[in-house]
């Protein structure tokens, strides 16, 4: 399995981040162009919940589209969120939000354990280019929230 950890501290209040971040809709304004992502429904469109189901188009590599559905496993308001892929290109995809107050803002913490499936060929694509593009995917989110937010 794989893991990746991030920190951001952003100039908003907890009020706004969790506003923004916990909205699905939001995503796509921090996912990069290129892989076309699309919310194709969600079990309710109201504030989130555990048990909430989201069900995405996302064309991940080589421009192929793959229908890409998570569910939130657990909420505490303010404080975290938790999505698990329950149908998607990864054998296991466990993303975790995490948002904490500091002096100026907030500090976001994004913690993803993630496996490709395949066996053997996954690892090797893995290496080849799934790990970058992972990477690159966060990279670009980073980027895109101190374009909206700004950074400490």
């Amino acid at each position: 399995m794989y893991e990746l950890k991030r920190i951001q501290q952003i100039p908003i209040t907890i009020e706004k981040a969790w506003d923004f971040f916990s909205k699905p809709e939001n995503l796509a304004k921090i996912t990069p162009s290129y892989m076309n992502f699309d919310i194709l429904s969600r079990s309710d469109a109201g504030e989130m919940y555990p048990g909430m189901i989201i069900s995405y188009r996302v064309s991940p590599l080589f421009n192929i589209s793959v229908k890409w559905a998570t569910e939130i496993t657990q909420v505490r308001q303010h404080k975290y969120f938790i999505d698990n892929q329950i149908k998607g290109p990864y054998k296991i995809w466990h993303h975790e939000h995490h948002f904490k107050e500091i002096e100026g803002g907030i500090e976001m913490r994004d913690i993803l354990f993630y496996e490709i499936p395949y066996g053997f060929l996954g690892k090797v694509l893995y290496r080849l280019m799934i790990k970058n593009r992972v990477e690159e995917i966060f990279n670009f989110r980073s980027t895109k929230i101190k374009e909206l937010f700004g950074s400490l």
